[in-house]
């Protein structure tokens, strides 16, 4: 957890949980499972387990919350850096419940939900056609294959906000089919 992230884009990170398993180029050099490894932490393969967090650091963004409120403005909460919310495993789904209803609970704060797998989000939230406000989705495209499989998902869905990741950009990529015409 990080309360005023040193990330310029964001105010705070928090991760509901730690670990993930490999999707693509893009994982090959994962800043997440490095950290996670130099910690002596197991938490990146299919069957590895994940690393839940504390009902204390579970409270921190309420916390922010009431902060942000107080202050009169919005925070932004970059959410999983060290895991990809929309992982397809069956033991995950108690913390996402958790973390939808953590969503509900602090409106004041923009949680930003960046995800390799754009194609569960849909069967994972529980808001199909009416997404909270305070939820921006991105979904990371490191070249032109990935763009051109995971934008479309990640158009799909309804979120207030959506956003793109090119980190690593790993080759060409160009977006330009995805844009609205100025005029348009």
């Amino acid at each position: 957890m990080a309360k005023n992230s040193p990330i310029e884009w964001t105010h705070h990170t928090f991760n509901p949980w730690w670990g993930c398993e490999r999707v693509s180029a893009a994982c090959k050099n994962c800043y997440a499972e490095t950290w996670a490894h130099r910690l002596g932490l197991g938490l990146w393969s299919k069957g590895a387990p994940r690393r839940a967090m504390s009902d204390e650091y579970w409270r921190q963004p309420v916390k922010w919350n009431k902060t942000a409120a107080a202050a009169g403005r919005r925070d932004r909460v970059f959410c999983a850096s060290m895991a990809d919310v929309f992982e397809d495993r069956d033991d995950l789904a108690p913390m996402r419940a958790r973390l939808w209803s953590l969503i509900a609970e602090t409106p004041d704060l923009d949680w930003l939900l960046l995800t390799k797998r754009p194609q569960h989000v849909g069967t994972f939230v529980p808001w199909a056609e009416s997404w909270p406000a305070n939820v921006w989705l991105g979904t990371t495209v490191e070249n032109q294959r990935w763009a051109q499989k995971r934008i479309p998902l990640l158009l799909e869905q309804p979120a207030k906000v959506r956003f793109l990741s090119c980190e690593p950009l790993l080759g060409p990529l160009n977006i330009a089919t995805w844009l609205a015409s100025p005029t348009g």
